[in-house]
């Protein structure tokens, strides 16, 4: 099983997130199905599950709730994470003239309301603001998060793709502590270890939670990083019985910031091994022979 990670406001999130970005996309959307892939995540402690207003063109989390809604009693056996703010053209919205970004009050207060309805609860575990908005009035949008908390509407906020100066001038407006930044991290995709981001996270006690931790499949593919890792990923997984994926995220699993990888697929045999990469434990050169890899030569 899984560790859970505990966050400051007492709320716990499991050591993987399962993303239900795709969920749309899959043949079979049936309740049936969607119920298969929470049973298989919460059999091996993966309780946390990452939406999004947008996702699927604003249908997943419809999709997802009605399983909520044929089971209420799921609803206590795991955390749901939600993020708002973009504002996709749409057919849902036919009088959008551009996609753009909206962190006014009514935004965010409408768009948890939706949230709610189509997750079948009255209550998001945390509520993320999806990209940071040069037009953000902070105080508003502050203030409108403060009072989703205070409401019990939200539990807990975050943010996405946030830099320190983004969530610092949120913060600074905000009552309640933001608690999570959801970041692209990959071994494609390691910036933050360099430019001080995750070290910013961890001095400002922000949970780490990474998005498209397998690069969206391309760490796998005929791009020049997959193609220096494979021969790497070829003799781990001799060594631990696994998948390359499994390595992938047990790489960002062996980070002491305590990294939470957002894992998506609608595959149910890839559900059913997702946990596996937990129980891979990489040292530290093995950790810094992948990190080499995907730069294209050692550290300086």
């Amino acid at each position: 099983m899984l560790n859970a990670i505990n966050l400051d406001d007492g709320l716990q999130l499991s050591q993987l997130v399962y993303g239900v970005w795709r969920l749309g996309d899959d043949d079979d959307t049936s309740i049936t199905q969607v119920r298969a892939k929470i049973d298989l995540c919460l059999e091996q402690g993966i309780t946390s599950f990452d939406h999004a207003d947008i996702y699927g063109d604003y249908q997943c989390e419809a999709l997802f709730g009605k399983a909520l809604a044929q089971s209420p009693e799921l609803r206590g056996q795991m955390q749901l994470i939600s993020k708002c703010n973009i504002a996709l053209t749409s057919a849902r919205f036919p009088n959008r003239r551009v996609k753009h970004y909206d962190t006014s009050a009514q935004y965010i207060t409408d768009s948890v309301e939706h949230s709610l309805v189509n997750l079948h609860t009255d209550h998001l575990d945390i509520l993320m603001m999806h990209r940071p908005d040069p037009l953000m009035d902070a105080a508003q949008t502050g203030a409108a998060l403060d009072a989703l908390v205070d409401s019990g509407k939200v539990k807990a906020i975050g943010v996405s793709n946030f830099s320190r100066a983004d969530w610092q001038l949120l913060q600074k407006h905000m009552s309640h502590k933001l608690q999570v930044n959801q970041i692209e991290i990959s071994l494609l995709a390691s910036e933050c270890f360099r430019d001080g981001t995750l070290a910013d996270l961890q001095t400002d006690q922000i949970q780490v939670m990474a998005w498209s931790p397998l690069a969206g499949g391309a760490l796998f593919s005929t791009h020049p990083v997959a193609r220096r890792l494979e021969p790497l990923f070829k003799s781990l997984c001799e060594r631990f019985q696994c998948s390359a994926d499994q390595i992938a995220i047990a790489w960002l699993l062996a980070h002491p910031a305590n990294i939470i990888p957002v894992v998506g697929t609608n595959n149910l045999e890839r559900i059913k091994t997702l946990s596996k990469a937990s129980e891979i434990k990489l040292d530290r050169e093995t950790w810094f022979e992948l990190y080499s890899a995907a730069q294209g030569c050692e550290v300086p």
